[in-house]
């Protein structure tokens, strides 16, 4: 494995930047604004998807970063595929080439730095789709391969076929057990683990003062489910015990819930959406705080001592 991780503890995730039904439409000159202040922040890496917006997400980096390439290091994955309007599993060796192809055509790229499977195929094996990505390696394609989604066991079984680089799962303090069982795998064999959804898709940056009316395609209802009423109601503790934390210590909130996540020692780096400059800023300030012992005890249940 590599002997530290190979970007900044805080990455780009652009979900967002795929606009459509999942985000609403896109401003693209905030965007590209935003991701020049990730990099002039100091957030050097950015992930994405080909089904973030069916390819909107990886056009729009293509554009952006042309001429910057080297700067960014850049991750992306495959295994979900559109289907008219279904998202479907795909991990077949031959369409994970073509998903690659694809990926590197619409980024401008002729190389990733980190490519994942975005979910396990229940159809395929999931060593005969690690066994391409490590083809792919040798050919130059891909520098790392990477995990999401996936159970320890499936992070054991994968590292019997090839080298795993990262796994990225969510994690965050509305779930601070996700992460749990993946980290003694990931301590035992090398692999970073990296945190997604930290925010929670924004709820933990408190600006949700009653649970907001959301289409039922938006993301943050079916996929972040602590929006849905009784669930929304449950984590206003925690984030009040967020705000709280971020008033003493004069940082935005959103600050204390990445270093929160970064605080774990097993926790390589997040992945936290930004559609502003003003919300990269702010994402940006999480890679310095530094959180007390008894500050994440308190973030974690209410108490500062046990």
């Amino acid at each position: 494995m590599a002997e530290s991780f190979a970007a900044s503890r805080v990455g780009l995730g652009t979900w967002p930047f795929g606009g459509g039904l999942d985000w609403g439409p896109l401003d693209e000159a905030a965007a590209q604004k935003a991701v020049s202040a990730a990099l002039d922040a100091g957030i050097s890496w950015i992930d994405t998807a080909p089904v973030y917006g069916d390819g909107q997400s990886e056009n729009f980096l293509g554009r952006v970063l042309a001429g910057q390439r080297e700067q960014v290091w850049l991750a992306s994955k495959c295994g979900l595929v559109k289907n008219g309007s279904w998202t479907d599993h795909d991990l077949r060796p031959a369409s994970v080439r073509a998903q690659l192809e694809q990926t590197l055509t619409r980024l401008r790229t002729d190389y990733l730095d980190l490519y994942q499977i975005h979910y396990p195929d229940p159809h395929v094996p999931l060593e005969d789709a690690l066994g391409e990505l490590e083809r792919l390696r040798a050919e130059g394609k891909i520098r790392e391969v990477g995990l999401c989604n996936v159970s320890a066991e499936q992070l054991q079984q994968a590292v019997k076929t090839t080298r795993i680089f990262s796994v990225q799962n969510e994690y965050s303090l509305l779930h601070p057990q996700a992460g749990i069982d993946l980290f003694e795998v990931c301590r035992q064999t090398g692999v970073f683990f990296i945190g997604y959804g930290v925010l929670c898709g924004g709820i933990l940056s408190g600006k949700y003062k009653t649970a907001p009316n959301l289409r039922r395609a938006d993301a943050r209802n079916y996929f972040y489910k602590c929006y849905r009423a009784e669930a929304f109601a449950g984590a206003q503790e925690t984030v009040e015990r967020v705000r709280r934390v971020a008033v003493q210590k004069q940082v935005p909130p959103v600050a204390v819930a990445i270093a929160w996540a970064l605080s774990h020692l097993a926790v390589a780096s997040v992945l936290v959406g930004a559609r502003s400059p003003e919300q990269i800023a702010q994402n940006a300030v999480g890679m310095s705080v530094q959180l007390t012992e008894p500050e994440i005890r308190f973030l974690e249940n209410g108490h500062a001592s046990e």
